[in-house]
């Protein structure tokens, strides 16, 4: 099976200085629709056969135009979802990052069932996310898909499957607001092809 999957992180929030886990269904902002409609233009040039995206609203907005850009439909798929956030959601990004960034070095270390109380651990977010992707890509083979999903999720998401990365190489994982990770399998291992998305970065993975 040789399958090539295009994932990419949503555009930017309405509200991008807060914390925004699986509990906030916020939309994206002015800025946000520009950067969908964007590489919605440069992902047509592809010529995927499918869009897919998270069920959250800033996953679809973002995949939106680039379905009507490809002349295909979105399809939403649930289990791809942010990460739960618990109390942190909604809070300001500035106040909850101590909370979060503890949590991402104790997965870095290895504690990959670390979580503050309501979030969810990496072997969670491991659990309900990858064989989803893997369903996709065992639907498309031989085709490139695009995936619209969410910063903690894409990162878990290629630590977990590329060949020779692991949870240390989280931060190794760049999530820009539309920034493209080319998953690609050889019908055995997965290598990735990373390019950055025109415009600004964001930093934060729940924006």
């Amino acid at each position: 099976m040789k399958s090539r999957l295009l994932v990419l992180r949503h555009a930017q929030t309405a509200v991008p200085d807060r914390f925004h886990g699986a509990e906030s269904d916020i939309g994206l902002g002015d800025l946000g629709l520009e950067q969908a409609r964007n590489v919605a233009d440069r992902i047509a040039m592809i010529e995927p056969k499918a869009i897919y995206s998270s069920a959250m609203r800033r996953a679809r907005e973002t995949a939106q135009p680039i379905a009507s850009a490809c002349g295909l439909p979105s399809t939403s798929i649930a289990a791809l979802h942010e990460r739960k956030m618990g109390p942190l959601s909604g809070t300001p990004w500035v106040e909850s990052y101590p909370i979060y960034e503890e949590t991402m070095r104790r997965w870095m270390s290895g504690d990959l069932d670390a979580t503050h109380a309501g979030g969810e651990s990496y072997a969670q977010i491991r659990s309900r996310v990858v064989p989803e992707f893997l369903a996709i890509a065992a639907r498309h083979a031989e085709e490139t898909v695009v995936v619209v999903a969410h910063g903690v999720v894409i990162r878990v998401l290629i630590t977990s499957l590329v060949d020779g990365l692991g949870p240390e190489d989280l931060r190794l994982v760049p999530i820009e607001f539309v920034g493209i990770h080319d998953l690609r399998c050889d019908g055995a291992l997965w290598s990735l092809v990373v390019e950055s998305a025109d415009g600004p970065a964001g930093s934060s993975d729940e924006k």
